[in-house]
């Protein structure tokens, strides 16, 4: 069978939204990155934040290849025409010092509008400015950035043993996030205050990350969308031609997926003749 080419497996929106990345950690999912973004192009992408961790930068350095590659990668399509928008969260708010400066043809701002091609006004926004716990008490944010780390490095490992033996990705802080009854309402409580945030922006939508949960929702008449992120859950939100919004999921790659298709097509196929 002939070898694909890039082209030919290049989906093309409109608008891309990416967030929470976190590169510079071991949980960062970098190379499941750089094949979605293979896979994956735009005429607008926004960068909504957390994309590089300075926090744990800070306490250690962690810099692989193909961290330096997805950096590059975002910036060959920038020189081939991609607009893009960079939109600092808390752990790369060092890059808010830069706001209104433009670095490699990425431009930097606090917050951006974006208009549909149904021509609805979006918010994009990070949303750590929402988060009360990331403004007023930063020890605990911390803290919990610690106690976060852990999980994704237990979940990195578990997560490769169960594809040694063929299960697929299973999240354990998502997992956890969705059980336990404080970060349950912790999530309802955050998702209301960015569209009433959106409401007094007078926006018809808003776009955000932080919490590592992607879901698109009405609350009220706004439409509420969470990128989500390419640490757990490996998610990105695409705008089609009509202004469609759509969660993409990218929790393996695409050669993976064609091979588990015809994996099941070829067992279907022997199924099928062991019954004629």
């Amino acid at each position: 069978m002939s070898q694909e080419t890039e082209a030919e497996t290049t989906t093309t929106y409109r608008t891309i939204f990416l967030s929470d990345v976190h590169l510079g950690t071991r949980g960062c999912q970098a190379e499941l990155l750089l094949d979605f973004l293979k896979h994956n192009d735009a005429e607008t992408v926004y960068l909504v934040g957390d994309i590089i961790d300075g926090w744990r930068l800070k306490s250690g350095w962690y810099w692989p290849q193909a961290h330096n590659d997805v950096v590059q990668k975002l910036l060959r399509k920038v020189r081939k025409g991609t607009r893009m928008i960079y939109l600092p969260g808390n752990h790369d708010e060092f890059a808010r010092d830069y706001t209104g400066a433009v670095f490699g043809g990425v431009e930097v701002a606090d917050h951006a509008y974006h208009t549909t091609a149904d021509k609805k006004r979006l918010l994009v926004i990070h949303g750590d400015q929402f988060d009360i716990v990331v403004q007023n008490a930063r020890w605990l944010a911390l803290l919990g950035d610690w106690a976060y780390t852990f999980a994704l490095w237990s979940n990195l490992w578990f997560n490769k043993v169960r594809r040694k033996l063929g299960f697929s990705y299973w999240s354990l802080s998502a997992w956890a996030k969705l059980k336990v009854k404080n970060a349950v309402n912790f999530i309802g409580a955050f998702e209301v205050a960015l569209a009433e945030a959106a409401r007094r922006h007078d926006a018809d939508g808003v776009v955000c990350g932080h919490i590592h949960h992607a879901v698109i929702r009405e609350i009220e008449g706004i439409t509420y969308v969470n990128i989500g992120d390419f640490v757990e859950s490996c998610t990105a939100i695409a705008e089609h031609h009509d202004g469609h919004l759509e969660i993409l999921q990218w929790q393996t790659t695409a050669s993976e997926r064609r091979l588990a298709a015809n994996t099941a097509a070829q067992k279907n196929q022997a199924a099928a003749r062991a019954a004629a």
